[in-house]
This record gives structure tokens, sequence and C-alpha cells, in this order.
């Protein structure tokens, strides 16, 4: 057999072998192929990276085993990139885009990705602002790419502008990737592209079972299905002759990933489509700061077909009740009233954040986290990061005192507070708890848009991307939760939400919005009542200049973690002398979670590449007598929160 030297990554995390080796390969391999082989005495996967590479001096080089699948060259090229730039490893990185996905003997595929499809549907008519928008697109897909920011109100048709971009990317030969920040909360979205795309589709979401992804990752890399839709990891898919990503609902952070590597799927949108001359489009009625002040933006203008409703705020300063404001109650009345529909956000589940002791001061806290405990009813005391739990106490542990106060108020108690008011009306609670079970999810939207006379409440997945007829009230019952958090992107979060939220009501019929605050002078409450999106942008873009925060300076944080805190103040305070040249911050003590203390370095960058490729390098370094410490370290560069 002949044969020729080539690099190869190993796809395995460990970050002493965060490098290539030298197998031989067949002549045939090509850059991308993923293959078997012997390392170390374990059989495991690798990427073919480099081919004729000379081999290292006085090594008997082995040969790989087999070829188990292959890879477009761009998608090796963006994960290599994407390990130096987010400071992880090739071989965890290349994971990403050659995930193992063995198929399990007699599973089929479930039969709701099968199912049968609304018949091929028809383009809809567009407006001027929407035939603007698509011309411009068209025009980048034939002339090399290009990156923008569709921007228009909720219900100014974002949507249908997608639509039309990927039949133009097919109708040249070419792919699309759609990025949705939660595919189970964005059915109505993906109810349109399989009307109109039908077979064409395939989805890409972490619910699927491992044969499911595998049977779908075969119809996009045999070109069976060429417009891919799915949440954040859908960015990798293996579309051959990439021509368009979407990225829906561009402002929301869950297209940063939290676990190594912290890559976010928006900046790795933005280096594919350029390693593969696509078009790349961002679109949000509440633009984050960065796209704002980045892309060029193409704008839709309001509403199609109606205005967006009135904003009152309720100084909750001036009120009694909590969570239910006077306003608020006369509100749900008319609903009540009028057998329409209402929104509640409330972003806090359970019955009550904390229980206070008033004798001694005393706040109940997690063992294990430096985080109050969470009441919830019929479930005791919750951590909402470990999961410990404990039965909710008669006496306080600490003192003894009956006098234990419960503060604020979480999805529970909204949904105890409206069922003893409006028992007439149908509650459906959404939030993490009740969405758990399988299915639950999809039962609760559709129970929502079936009936009459009902109000859906719940925590922030409830303002993202829903469609609802008849919604007559949408209403944030505390706009405040947001504002206390110590993040510079608090403001910009809270106001995205606020404005989302009242993106739901009056879609089909006159509607109004509530919301309720203790702050009604702050400005992103200000501008989010008068829906004023642009001015929010170009207040928060002069803070943040000043600032020297995102977009005009880069974040980058390192964060260790371990069983003392002493130990991970001095392993960072190694990597912060190893770092020559670059301003960092700290490091400084974090809260402790799950049972390990925490720690991290900050630093403001215009190079944020060279501070994470630093990092990695020094932690791989380490990895040794961290291992031997039990302790880990993470790079993260542009964080989505501290």
């Amino acid at each position: 057999m002949d044969a020729r030297p080539a690099s190869v990554f190993p796809l395995v995390t460990a970050r002493v072998l965060a490098h290539e080796f030298t197998y031989l390969v067949p002549v045939e391999v090509a850059i991308g192929a993923i293959v078997r082989v012997r390392l170390g005495g374990r059989r495991v996967r690798g990427v073919v990276t480099e081919l004729d590479v000379t081999p290292p001096p006085g090594i008997e080089l082995s040969a790989i085993e087999e070829v188990v699948g292959r890879l477009p060259v761009a998608l090796v090229e963006l994960a290599l990139w994407l390990a130096g730039y987010y400071g992880s490893t090739p071989g965890r990185a290349l994971a990403l885009v050659a995930p193992a996905m063995p198929r399990r003997r007699g599973e089929r595929a479930h039969p709701l990705e099968r199912e049968a499809l609304i018949a091929e549907r028809a383009p809809e008519n567009l407006t001027e602002s929407q035939q603007r928008s698509v011309g411009r697109i068209v025009q980048s897909l034939d002339g090399g790419g290009g990156l923008f920011l569709l921007y228009g109100a909720t219900g100014s048709g974002k949507t249908e502008v997608y639509l039309q971009a990927c039949a133009a990317a097919l109708a040249r030969g070419r792919g699309a990737i759609v990025l949705v920040p939660e595919i189970s909360l964005t059915p109505q979205t993906l109810g349109r592209f399989r009307q109109r795309f039908g077979e064409e589709i395939a989805v890409l979401h972490s619910r699927l079972s491992e044969a499911e992804r595998r049977d779908e990752r075969e119809r996009i890399g045999s070109g069976e299905a060429r417009v891919v839709i799915g949440a954040r990891s859908a960015v990798f898919a293996p579309v051959f002759d990439l021509g368009l990503i979407v990225c829906d609902e561009e402002h929301d952070s869950s297209f940063k990933q939290e676990s190594d590597p912290r890559y976010d799927a928006r900046t790795v949108a933005v280096k594919r489509a350029a390693l593969e001359g696509a078009v790349a489009v961002f679109g949000s009625a509440t633009p984050r700061p960065e796209s704002w002040q980045a892309l060029e933006r193409l704008e839709l203008g309001g509403r199609i077909g109606g205005a967006l409703p009135p904003v009152k705020v309720v100084d909750m300063r001036r009120e009694r009740g909590f969570p239910l404001s006077s306003p608020l109650i006369d509100e749900l009345e008319a609903v009540s009233k009028a057998g329409a529909k209402a929104i509640l956000l409330l972003n806090r589940r359970g019955l009550t954040p904390a229980l206070h002791c008033r004798s001694c001061g005393e706040t109940l806290r997690c063992p294990s986290c430096d985080v109050a405990l969470v009441l919830h009813a019929g479930a005791g005391l919750r951590c909402h990061h470990c999961g410990y739990t404990e039965p909710e106490p008669e006496l306080c542990p600490a003192c003894g005192s009956p006098e234990l106060s419960r503060i604020g108020a979480g999805t529970q108690k909204l949904e105890r507070e409206l069922a003893k008011r409006f028992p007439e009306l149908e509650l459906i609670r959404l939030d993490a708890d009740t969405a758990a079970r399988p299915g639950a999810l999809a039962e609760a939207l559709a129970r929502f848009a079936a009936t009459d006379r009902a109000v859906l409440l719940g925590t922030q997945m409830i303002a993202k991307g829903h469609h609802f007829p008849g919604v007559a009230l949408a209403a944030v019952v505390d706009a405040d939760a947001g504002l206390s958090q110590p993040d510079f992107r608090a403001e910009e979060r809270t106001f995205q939400l606020l404005t989302q939220l009242a993106g739901r009501s009056g879609r089909d019929a006159p509607g109004r919005v509530l919301i309720q605050t203790f702050q009604p002078d702050s400005e992103c409450v200000r501008f989010a009542a008068r829906h004023d999106v642009e001015g929010f942008l170009a207040a928060e873009l002069e803070r943040r200049r000043e600032l020297d925060y995102p977009p005009f300076r880069h974040i980058v944080r390192i964060v260790a973690s371990g069983p003392e805190q002493g130990q991970t103040i001095r392993l960072l305070e190694e990597i912060k002398g190893g770092i020559p040249g670059e301003e960092l911050i700290g490091p400084a003590p974090l809260l402790r979670l799950r049972g390990r203390h925490r720690a991290q370095l900050v630093a403001k960058t215009a190079r944020p590449r060279r501070i994470a490729s630093a990092a990695a390098q020094l932690l791989r370094a380490a990895a040794p007598a961290m291992r031997r410490a039990d302790l880990s370290a993470v790079v993260d560069v542009d964080p989505q929160g501290f």
C-alpha cells in the first residue's frame, strides 16, 4: 500500500496531548479525513490536518487503522482557529466538528423529525424594506460573502427574509445554516422552514438521540439536506459549499458555550463565513451593541400591519402589592372580561428567592455554594447551582428564632397569587422546573396557543420568539431582577428582555404592555417604555466607550477552581507572570460553587487571541501538577456573564 506521512490531531481532551502526531496514511486520504489510530495503547479517533509532513527523526511511524469519515477542509481550519482564539486544545475543538456518534443497534430516527410536512408554502409578498434586505444579501452571495445585521421590530418580517435568503443560496447550489437560541423555544420558526423547504431541512440540537444526530449529519454530509436548523453547535454542521449562515435572535446569550471550548457561535459564524466566502446574517429586534457597531445594517422598520403596543411603567415604590400591583390587577381583569390572553414575565423560579432570619440576620445558604437557597413549593430549599436540597426549617438554624421571612417572589408565588385572584383564568407556568419533563415545553406552548382566557407566566424563556394570537397584555412583574447583577451587560440584558416581551403583545389586535419596577428612571426602563432601541444602543455604546468595554475592547477571563482558595490564587499568579505586556486584573476570589473555591484573572484587551493562546500554553505545561493538586482552569474569551 502506498502511504505518506500526515499530521493527525487525536480527539482527546487532555492538554498534555494537545499537539499533532505523525502517522502513515494511504495516498488517497485527504485533509479532513476522520481516522482511527493507536495512541498510547488506546484506539482513538483523530483528524488529518496536514499531508506530506516531515516525520520526527528516529521514530518508526505507525499507520492509521481506518478512515471513518470526512470533514470539509473549511471546518478543519475553523476548528484549529477556534482552539487558538478561545485558548482550548485542537482535540477539543476538532471534536466539535467531528462528534462521536455511534449508531445504537435497532434505534431509529424519532418520528417527530420525519413527520409529514405541510405542502413546499409560497413565499410571502415582501415589503419594500424586506425586498431591499433580500436584494443586498443576494448581491453578497454572488459577490464573495458579507456580514449583515437584520434589524427590525418584532413582527417586522425577519423570518421571511431568512427564508428567501436560504432559497437564493439553494438556487445557487449552496447550503445554509440557521441558528436559533434554543430549538425547543422556536417551534414556529422551525415549522415555517419545514413548510418552505420540506425534506431539504435537517435539524440538529441536544435533545436528539445519538442515532438521530448521526442520521441528520449523514443527510447533511451527503447533500440530501441543504438547510440546517439548530442551536449553537449547528454552526459546525458539515455543510459542503456553505453559502449562508443566519443567526436569529442574535442578542441571546445562549449562543455562548459554557464549557471548554467556550466558543461564541456568533463569532464562529463570522469566521466560518469568511473561510467559505459565505454571507452571515444576524437578526434581532434588540441587537447587541457589538453587532450594532460592527455590522452593515439592513433595517426593516416597525411591525408589519400595525404599531407596537403602548407601554405603561408602574412605580412599585408607590404600590403596596407585590408581585401584583393595582394596575396589573386591573389589566388582568380586562383580559379576563375580554376572553383574551396575557403573558407575565418573572425571571426567578421557585416560591421565594431567599429565607432570612429577622432576629440574627442570617440568610439560609447552600453548604457547597456561596449562594442563597431558593424555596420551592412542596420541595423545600434548593440550590440552583449544585442541586443541594433540604427541608424548609421552622426555626432559624443559626439562632433558633421562629422569625424566618420569605424574601421576594418567584414564579411559583406568582402562580399562587394569580390562582387566588383570578380562578377563571387558566394558568400555564413555564420555567426550568415545569419544562424539565420531555415534551412538557411543547405541551405548555400548545395549550396556551389553543386556550382563551389564559395566562402564560414564567421566566425569560417565555420572551423568546413566540408568536401567539390573542395576546392582549404582556407584563414584566419585576424589571429590576437583572439590574442588580454585577455584570456590565446588566442594563443591556434588561432592556432586551423588556423589549422582547413587549413584542409578544398585540400582534393581531391592539395590545398593552406593563412594566413593574422600583427603578422607573433607569435608562433601560425609560428606553424600553418608548420602544427606543436606537436611543438605548447609542447611550450604551457611549458608556462602554468610556469604560473600555466591548465592542471597544475584548474581555478575557481565566477562572481557576480547586479545593483551597490559596491554590487557585497561586495558579493564577503564575499564569499572570507568564503573560508579559498585558494588563491583567487580579487574581480575585469568586463565589464558591459545588464545593470548590474559585478565583479569576480578567483582561480588557485588543488582542484576545494572544492572551488566550498564552494562557492555554501555560496551562498545558502546568497540567500534571494541576492534576495532582485537583486544580482546574478555563479560558473564557468574551464571557457572557460574571
